[in-house]
This record gives structure tokens, C-alpha cells and sequence, in this order.
């Protein structure tokens, strides 16, 4: 993994701002320990089965986390971005086991790394990190709760209507997102086919025009409405 330039701990605390509070030693440990590293857009950061390598914390990009079956199909459990840490990371620190799955960098990465006895010393030491690392745990874990009872009892339309409007809301004016049917598909953690029926579909209801790689919005409103009876 490529390394950069010594850590700025002002940057890293304005990154995660719960480590406010660390005291001088802990201040001391992240600034030498902790190394600057940068990776570019489509890096693997760690794959199934691997062992873990030390403790990102990130400060600019996104890492997608995803599960492959034994199928080929893959889900996307959650995305690691800014001010955020991996839950699957701190699951292998802690417990010495390998990932169960795979983080890919969906853009160039910045982050802190720290090694596995940096982490576990500032983890026993440093009630600030250790409320940081805890505290971003508990949230993550509460996502894929609500992602496995979305897979699971959550209308396909509905959550395609959702992630369909969420694409649009990030790509500002554009009318227009640029995925395939696969990349819902592993978002949705259902089968390509799946999505390609519902997206027809929607294309005969006259909401959306399907393109190669590329999905126009025809009718957002309508898509806001169907996305609107599953919540938020």
C-alpha cells in the first residue's frame, strides 16, 4: 500500500472530530505511528480470506465493501468515506480472523493507516479512540440491519425507485446516471435479471429510457412518489 507524507494530526481530528479530546501521548502515537497513504481509483484494499493489514481511517474518497457469492453475484454491504472507518476492519483487528469480504476503492483514497499494535494500544489506552472506533462500529452495524431487512422484506421497485433518485440527487443537473444493470443489481444485492425486468418495466411505464451503461430519467417525480411508500 502505498505510503505518503507524515500524518497532520489537526487534519486527522478535523476529519474525525470525537478524538477532540485525545490526550498529548495519544496525540504523540497517531503523528508517528500513523502514516499517510494515498491509492488510486479501483485499489483492492483487501480481499476475501485475506488477513488484516492495519486500521484505515479515511479522509478523502470512497471504498465500497461488497460480498461475492458462490454465484458470481455480489452485494454491496457499505461504502467507507470521509470521517468513516470499516466495521469488518475493526471486526478482523480485533477478533485476529480474516475478511469475509472485499473493499474496493471507488475513487482515489486518502487515509490514516495504523498498524495492528498501533490500534490496539491506542484502543486500550485512549478512551477518546476507543469511543471513536466503538462509536463508528455501532452505527455501521445498525446499517447493515437496516440493509439485511431491506433485502429481505423491502419491495424491489421501491428500493430500485430509491437508488435510481439518490443517483440523480448526486449527480446534480444531470438527467442522466451512468451504471449498468449489474452495478444496481450488486447495490440492490438481488440478480442482474431481476433489474433488468423492473427497469423495463419502468422504461414501458415511460419513466425511464434504458441506454448501454447509461439510464435516463424520464419521469423523476413518478420515481419519487414509488421511492417515497418504502420511507426514507
Amino acid at each position: 500500500m502505498p505510503a505518503g507524507a507524515a500524518v497532520s494530526i489537526d487534519r486527522l481530528i478535523a476529519g474525525f472530530p470525537s478524538l477532540q479530546g485525545i490526550d498529548a501521548a495519544a496525540r504523540h502515537r497517531l503523528e508517528t505511528a500513523g502514516t499517510l497513504v494515498r491509492l488510486p481509483a479501483g485499489s483492492r484494499l483487501f480481499g476475501m480470506g485475506s488477513p488484516c493489514q492495519g486500521y484505515l481511517m479515511v479522509l478523502a474518497g470512497s471504498v465500497r465493501v461488497q460480498k461475492v457469492g458462490e454465484s458470481g453475484r455480489e452485494i454491496v454491504l457499505y461504502r467507507v468515506e470521509a470521517g468513516q472507518t470499516c466495521v469488518l476492519t475493526t471486526a478482523c483487528l480485533l477478533t485476529g480472523a480474516d475478511y469475509d469480504a472485499e473493499g474496493i476503492a471507488e475513487t482515489e483514497i486518502e487515509g490514516v493507516m495504523l498498524s495492528d499494535g498501533t490500534f490496539q494500544a491506542l484502543l486500550a489506552g485512549s478512551a477518546p479512540f476507543r469511543a471513536c472506533v466503538f462509536g463508528a462500529f455501532a452505527a455501521r452495524l445498525s446499517d447493515l440491519l437496516e440493509l439485511v431487512e431491506d433485502v429481505a422484506f423491502g419491495r424491489l421497485d421501491v428500493r430500485l425507485a430509491q437508488a435510481l433518485t439518490r443517483g440523480l440527487a448526486e449527480a446534480a443537473a444531470a438527467s442522466s446516471l451512468k451504471t449498468t444493470h449489474q452495478d444496481l443489481a450488486s447495490e440492490l444485492g438481488t440478480a442482474r435479471e431481476v433489474i433488468s425486468r423492473q427497469l423495463k418495466e419502468f422504461e414501458r411505464r415511460g419513466w425511464v429510457a434504458l441506454g448501454r451503461g447509461r439510464i435516463e430519467l424520464l419521469d423523476p417525480a413518478a420515481l419519487r412518489r414509488l421511492a417515497a411508500q418504502g420511507g426514507a
